[in-house]
């Protein structure tokens, strides 16, 4: 099964600073790249990767040193415990839809393809892209569109789905892209129709809440000298990880000490963040939006 290429492959593996007896998380499997290279330099060391699409068992390396975990990375604690595993010499997260989810066109993630309005990243969950769009009040999808989206005409594009909605249940993706015709001007469409994709399918996954989770229990299981190597495609997701690398928190609010000492267990590696060559964008669309932020545990 085709995944996307790995993203800035080197400037992870280099972060993560790999011992070969080390143990290291992959919170963000996918097509496994990051995970196979990882598994290049350790001898007797350990790698759990996490993910919680199905689609993943085809791709899984056989190797000794590896351990897939199904679930959601919110969990990496509680299931790193149940491995008998408290501390862990580097974590990696690769954020965001793996090109695999979007070219899939049953997977709904895309409004290039016709197809039921799903967005699951994991199949079994409940809520999925059409309980949304149908279910949702109007305050609900205004406030995701443009907490989620950073849409200005929020309450324009939920007012217009509410309506149309009450002639018939909006199913596909086609449907709704019915419904969003003309609302901006053309040379605005894919900008727009992808912020508006991002916002259903964040709330559908409850990626935000699940990135906070990780990212607090990731640094608390770092052992000292622990580097947490993360990717990120938009705003949302590189703002917190760039308050809790650079501030100690995810509000990004500055805590001090008696003697003025910020309160932060992360120092950066990178101060500026890292992006993607011009030629690996030239051959890797999804690099362009790739910001790569790398942190060590210290002592507090």
């Amino acid at each position: 099964m085709t995944y996307h290429k790995a993203v800035l492959l080197s400037e992870c593996i280099e972060g993560l600073n790999i011992k070969p007896n080390g143990i290291y998380v992959d919170v963000t499997f996918g097509g496994g790249s990051h995970s196979r290279e990882i598994l290049k330099h350790l001898e007797d060391g350990k790698l759990f990767a996490f993910d919680m699409d199905d689609d993943v068992l085809e791709n899984i390396p056989q190797d000794k040193n590896l351990k897939l975990i199904q679930t959601n990375y919110k969990n990496i604690k509680r299931f790193l415990r149940l491995e008998g595993v408290t501390k862990v010499d580097g974590i990696l997260a690769d954020l965001g839809v793996s090109s695999h989810q979007f070219d899939v066109a049953e997977r709904g993630f895309s409004f290039r393809f016709d197809a039921e309005l799903d967005m699951r990243m994991n199949k079994s969950s409940l809520l999925s892209a059409r309980e949304v769009v149908n279910k949702y009040s109007s305050e609900d999808l205004a406030n995701l569109f443009f907490e989620y989206g950073e849409i200005k005409i929020s309450r324009k594009v939920s007012k217009l789905i509410v309506l149309a909605r009450e002639e018939k249940e909006i199913v596909t993706t086609t449907d709704l892209l019915e419904v969003l015709d003309g609302v901006v001007p053309e040379k605005r469409r894919n900008q727009f129709l992808s912020q508006v994709f991002q916002s259903i399918r964040i709330e559908v996954n409850q990626e935000i809440e699940s990135l906070k989770q990780m990212l607090i229990d990731g640094v608390d299981l770092l052992n000292i000298g622990g580097r947490f190597v993360v990717l990120s495609y938009h705003s949302l997701e590189d703002r917190l990880v760039k308050n809790l690398f650079k501030k100690g928190n995810l509000l990004g609010e500055i805590e001090k000490d008696f003697f003025g000492n910020i309160l932060k267990e992360m120092k950066e590696v990178n101060r500026k963040v890292i992006i993607a060559s011009d030629n690996e964008q030239k051959e890797n669309n999804r690099s362009r939006s790739a910001k790569l932020r790398i942190a060590e545990k210290v002592e507090c």
